[in-house]
């Protein structure tokens, strides 16, 4: 068997014990003689999984009861439309940070519905930090408050979340369980799975329950999170496949030590990656050191057009992935929980012997 190391900015890579796993048990799961996509997601083995799984995110997250943890369709672009719909009371407006594309595509969708307040607007600097407390021009008597917690394209991210009286709503599709956060702070949490946790086609939602109650009458009863909390997830056939992924990836996490010991794990190749990075004027990263991702790490080479010969032989070494996103260019390292440490070696000796060569 030959794997590449996978640099993927999503679907991305995922745990090789997870993996592995998932293999030894695809045609039959846990003696019920059937592959767990084949059973009944009101099955007693599915409902085991679906729990299981749940009970994993809270521990990893410290998530109290206050919260309702859900397993929805879509990816995270679904919850774009449906956190707008739910939250809007008497049609006020929200409020949107928008430090990326990922915070475009969420505000664009939200004044579809109703009125958008932009906070801040990182777009002069062309979304190369987030803005500071007192940068940010919050409105009256907002539903709530949005962000994009890490930027995939752009590769940065909050290292201090902001304070607002509204509700903190937050996008951590790119970063989730990557580093401790407090979920306190938050009125709601989502996440695509296929960065960080688990194959596409699910999100993560994370609740406070109290929000709940917001949802209008008027707005279809599939899109209330309501309906979906009432249900346990299964109000409708759920992506079983990708929840009993997100169980065995959680597994993997817990044996590791949790979110404190990925954290640590992370630090230290986002640290191997940046001081390569940092070493020259051969490389060059936008992003404020203060802000830099340590999920997504993007750069450029001072000679633009010697990047399409680094990803050729980049991929000649099995380093795959590691083109920036068609909307800026350049190269990006998505360097999330599973990619391992060896991997980021690898890349960074590849990088040096590159750079001797065409320096």
């Amino acid at each position: 068997m030959s794997r590449i190391h996978n640099f993927g900015a999503g679907p991305a890579a995922l745990p090789l014990p997870v993996l592995e796993k998932a293999r030894e048990e695809l045609l039959e799961f846990g003696g019920a003689g059937a592959s767990i996509m084949e059973l009944s997601h009101r099955s007693v083995e599915f409902s085991r999984v679906c729990s299981a799984a749940e009970q994993n995110i809270r521990r990893l997250m410290n998530i109290s009861n206050d919260y309702a943890v859900l397993f929805m369709h879509g990816g995270a672009s679904s919850q774009f439309a449906l956190i707008p719909l739910n939250f809007r009371i008497g049609g006020r407006a929200a409020d949107y940070i928008h430090t990326g594309h990922w915070s475009a595509k969420a505000i664009k969708e939200a004044g579809v519905s109703g009125p958008v307040n932009i906070a801040w607007n990182g777009g002069p600097e062309h979304y190369v930090r987030v803005p500071s407390q007192d940068e940010i021009e919050l409105g009256h008597d907002a539903a709530y408050l949005h962000i994009c917690s890490n930027e995939t394209i752009e590769g940065l991210y909050y290292p201090v979340f902001p304070e607002s009286d509204a509700p903190l709503v937050a996008d951590m599709s790119s970063e989730i369980m990557s580093r401790a956060i407090d979920v306190n702070r938050f009125g709601i949490i989502y996440a695509g799975a296929q960065k960080n946790i688990g194959p596409s086609g699910l999100a993560l939602v994370i609740i406070h329950k109290t929000l709940l109650d917001r949802c209008p009458e008027t707005v279809q009863v599939f899109h209330r999170y309501r309906t979906h909390v009432t249900g346990s997830s299964l109000y409708n056939t759920p992506n079983t496949w990708g929840i009993y992924m997100v169980e065995l990836v959680t597994d993997w996490l817990l044996e590791l030590g949790g979110v404190a010991s990925i954290e640590a794990i992370n630090q230290r190749k986002a640290s191997l990656l940046y001081d390569m990075l940092d070493s020259s004027d051969f490389w060059r990263t936008p992003v404020r050191k203060q802000c830099r991702s340590i999920m997504n790490v993007v750069w450029r080479i001072h000679d633009e057009e010697l990047e399409p010969q680094f990803l050729k032989e980049a991929r000649s070494a099995d380093l795959a992935g590691l083109k920036g996103h068609r909307s800026v260019g350049g190269l990006r390292a998505s360097i999330y929980n599973a990619c391992p440490l060896e991997s980021i070696e690898l890349l960074v000796s590849f990088m040096r012997d590159f750079e001797s060569r065409n320096g």
